[in-house]
């Protein structure tokens, strides 16, 4: 069923950081809403998938090896599948996230903030 999705009540939902929410499907990707707070995610890889994070507000630094890019409000960045990386939010951010289904959330590395399963916002 098609429906329009608004971003901002979608966020509206929910308080928790580094639990994405799916709020929707596209091609065998989840859609996915998430706040981000404080320096919690680990340096991971994704063997077989790209990750791609949209900043709904805020600003974030993904950290890969060799360098840092800095994303406002407004800016995505696709990290590219096999490339070792971690993002730091500097305050609260939120994200857009669009990754394939099954993706594991800090690839083989398990952390606090790791994820089995994903909500779904409705």
């Amino acid at each position: 069923m098609a429906y329009a999705v608004n971003i901002e009540k979608c966020f509206e939902k929910f308080n928790d950081t580094y639990s994405p929410k799916i709020i929707g499907e596209l091609n065998g990707q989840n859609v996915m809403v998430v706040r981000c707070e404080g320096d919690k995610v680990p340096w991971h890889i994704h063997e077989k998938e790209d990750e791609m994070f949209f900043v709904v507000d805020g600003i974030l630094d993904i950290y890969e090896k060799d360098k840092k890019i800095t994303l406002q409000n407004g800016e995505f960045y696709i990290v590219q599948r096999g490339i070792e990386h971690r993002v730091v939010p500097q305050g609260h951010v939120k994200l857009i996230l669009f990754e394939p289904k099954g993706i594991s959330h800090t690839g083989k590395v398990k952390a606090e903030i790791t994820r089995e399963s994903f909500d779904r916002l409705e």
